[in-house]
């Protein structure tokens, strides 16, 4: 591999041996993620994993896959890039917990301008970070050069992972009730959905990104921006143990409109209580900077919220044990499920 160099790609605008390079600063960060199944090796055409049946009857594979988004253009701003690759396991391996599955492997892919090798080390230094946080083995990738198509500092990730469950456990909302209790999960801020209105109201080219504000806690704006989506793959795996668990909501794109009716049954509705949600100040500082209605920022942003789920209303206090042991001691009641033919969420 080191005699594999050419000189007329280099003057295209790929250099090979860059990517060479880039590989063998990101080898420690992907032997962190490896965990039993996992049998690959880097380099490898193909990521292999071998599965471990046992204590499945009828085991189903669930597969995910999603991107980062606009949120990486504050990391180009902030020239910060070890946190972005903990958004993009995370945009997969939540959906694939909404399912009730377990996240085995992960592959993601960098499309770049330039290929910088310390900056591509550092992206995939928070994809292996998001995998650790969900059990899950980082088996591949692709890095891909494309000068002309990408300016040379910037770059696109996006992932897929694929989970299993055993038949019997996939969720079925058909169990649903009115009484039934919507539980939600804290988010750790934006997450990484709504960049674009987030971009446009704060006028992200142009403003101060680096500079601490109170009314953030006095984290910088960048920072509050780039904080990495939670991972709650763990929490709610050990939930799953404890609870019959309903239906799980990741709260992304679209926000609470569009995300929790996925998970509600026809005739009934979750009746949001907006006061019992947590407050979040990017939040509030979003709304007012842009005076975006109330309804626009429900319909776009988790607003607080990355996860809900629903459970009876006898298992709530279990549930919320069980999530407190976990590292989730803030998680609490969010709203009821109702009869409604109408409405699938309301937000009070």
């Amino acid at each position: 591999m080191e005699k594999s160099y050419s000189e007329s790609y280099k003057a295209a605008g790929v250099d090979i041996t860059a990517g060479y390079k880039a590989v063998e600063l990101m080898k420690a960060h992907i032997a962190k993620t490896v965990t039993e199944g996992a049998i690959s090796g880097i380099g490898d055409f193909g990521g292999l994993f071998a599965l471990d049946l046992k204590g499945y009857t009828s085991p189903v594979l669930v597969g995910g896959t999603d991107g980062v988004g606009t949120k990486l253009k504050i990391a180009f701003l902030m020239d910060k890039h070890d946190t972005v690759g903990i958004d993009c396991v995370a945009m997969c391996v939540n959906d694939i917990i909404c399912s009730g599955a377990k996240p085995l492997f992960f592959l993601d892919y960098i499309a770049l301008g330039k290929n910088v090798p310390e900056r591509v080390a550092d992206i995939v230094k928070g994809v292996a970070d998001g995998c650790v946080m969900a059990g899950a083995a980082l088996i591949g990738g692709e890095t891909a050069e494309m000068p002309g198509f990408y300016p040379e500092d910037e770059y696109d990730l996006a992932g897929f992972s694929v989970g299993i469950v055993d038949r019997a456990r996939v969720l079925d909302k058909s169990a649903m009730k009115p009484g039934d209790v919507v539980i939600g999960i804290p988010s750790s801020g934006v997450h990484s959905n709504g960049f674009s209105l987030v971009r446009r109201v704060f006028d992200v080219e142009n403003c101060d990104l680096k500079s601490p504000r109170a009314e953030l806690d006095g984290r910088s704006l960048g920072e509050a921006l780039l904080a990495p989506t939670k991972i709650y793959v763990k929490p709610m795996l050990a939930l799953f143990d404890k609870v019959t668990v309903k239906s799980v909501s990741h709260v992304t794109g679209g926000g609470f409109y569009e995300n929790i009716p996925r998970a509600i049954p026809d005739g009934l509705c979750a009746n949001i209580c907006k006061d019992k949600l947590p407050k979040l100040p990017i939040f509030e500082l979003l709304a007012k900077t842009g005076n975006i209605p109330e309804r626009d920022m429900y319909n776009t942003f988790n607003m607080g919220v990355g996860m809900a789920f629903v459970v009876d209303a006898a298992d709530v206090d279990t549930a919320l044990a069980v999530l407190a042991e976990n590292g989730e001691a803030d998680a609490r009641v969010i709203g009821e499920i109702v009869a409604d033919s109408e409405n699938k969420v309301t937000v009070c």
